[in-house]
C-alpha cells in the first residue's frame, strides 16, 4: 500500500482557497467584536522602556537559560525512550501523552503556587527543575520508571505562569511587551537547549546525558534567579532610603 501524496498543481489549488477564509472569518469578528480604545499614553516607545528594565532582563534570563533544561531533554526523548529504554517505537506516544498530563498538573500547581509566593516559587521550581532533570538521566534506564521521569519533566512548565507573572509586575506600563519578550525567551530556551543536548550526544556522552545537561542549565538559572533577588533586594533599599530621611 503506497503512502499518497500531494502533487505540486495540488498544493498551490489547495493554498488558493485558504486566504479567502480567513479573511471572511476576520472581518465577521471585527465587526462583532466590541472596540476597546488604547489606554491613555499607549505608544510603542513606552512599551520600548521595558527594555531599560533590569529586572525584566533578569526575568528573561531566568526563562531563557533555566526553562532550557526541560527542551534539552524532550528534543531527544523519543530516542532516549526507545534506544535506552527499550521502549517499542509503537507506545512512545502513550508516554509522550504522559509528558502532556505533566504540563497540565504543572500549570495548575505552579499557578496556585506562585498566587501564594511568587519569587519562592520560581526559585523553588528551578530547583525542582535540576532534581527532575538530573533523575531522568538515571531513570531512562527502565520503561516505567522513564515514563515517570517523562511525566516529571512535563510539570517544569509550571515556571512559566510564574515568570509571565514576574514580567508583568517588573514591566510597569510596558506590559504588551512583557508579554511577548517572555514568549521569546521561551523560544530561546527551547534552541538552546536543544542545542547543548546536541553538543552533548554528539560529543559521545549518550542520549541520557541531556538530562545532566539540562540539570546544569537549570543550576544556571537559578543562579540568574539569585542574581534577582538581589537586585530587588537592592531596589527596595534605594526606596525605601528617603522615606528614612524624612
Amino acid at each position: 500500500m503506497t503512502t499518497p501524496r500531494l502533487q505540486p498543481e495540488q498544493g498551490l489549488a489547495v493554498g488558493g482557497c485558504l486566504p479567502a477564509s480567513p479573511s471572511s472569518r476576520d472581518t465577521r469578528f471585527l465587526r462583532a467584536a466590541p472596540h476597546i480604545p488604547a489606554a491613555p499614553g499607549a505608544s510603542p516607545w513606552r512599551e520600548l522602556q521595558a527594555l531599560r528594565n533590569k529586572h525584566v532582563w533578569l526575568t528573561l534570563g531566568i526563562g531563557a537559560i533555566g526553562f532550557g533544561g526541560m527542551f534539552c531533554v524532550f528534543s531527544y526523548i523519543k530516542p532516549t525512550l526507545t534506544e535506552v529504554a527499550g521502549l517499542p517505537l509503537a507506545q512512545v506516544p502513550l508516554v509522550l501523552a504522559l509528558f502532556g498530563s505533566g504540563m497540565v498538573a504543572g500549570n495548575l500547581v505552579g499557578a496556585r503556587l506562585a498566587d501564594r509566593s511568587l519569587m519562592r516559587t520560581i526559585g523553588g521550581l528551578l530547583l525542582w527543575a535540576v532534581v527532575v532533570l538530573g533523575g531522568f538521566s538515571l531513570a531512562a534506564q527502565h520503561v516505567a520508571t522513564a515514563a515517570a521521569g517523562t511525566f516529571l519533566i512535563g510539570t517544569i512548565v509550571a515556571i512559566g505562569p510564574a515568570l509571565q507573572i514576574r514580567l508583568m509586575d517588573v514591566a510597569g506600563e510596558a506590559q504588551t511587551l512583557a508579554a511577548a519578550l517572555n514568549h521569546s525567551a521561551f523560544n530561546l530556551a527551547n534552541a538552546l537547549g536543544a542545542w547543548l543536548g546536541g553538543v552533548a550526544i554528539s560529543a559521545g556522552l549518550g542520549w541520557t546525558s541531556t538530562g545532566w545537561v539540562g540539570a546544569l542549565l537549570a543550576i544556571a538559572g537559578f543562579g540568574v534567579f539569585g542574581l534577582a533577588v538581589r537586585a530587588e533586594r537592592m531596589s527596595g533599599r534605594r526606596n525605601a532610603a528617603p522615606l528614612r530621611a524624612h
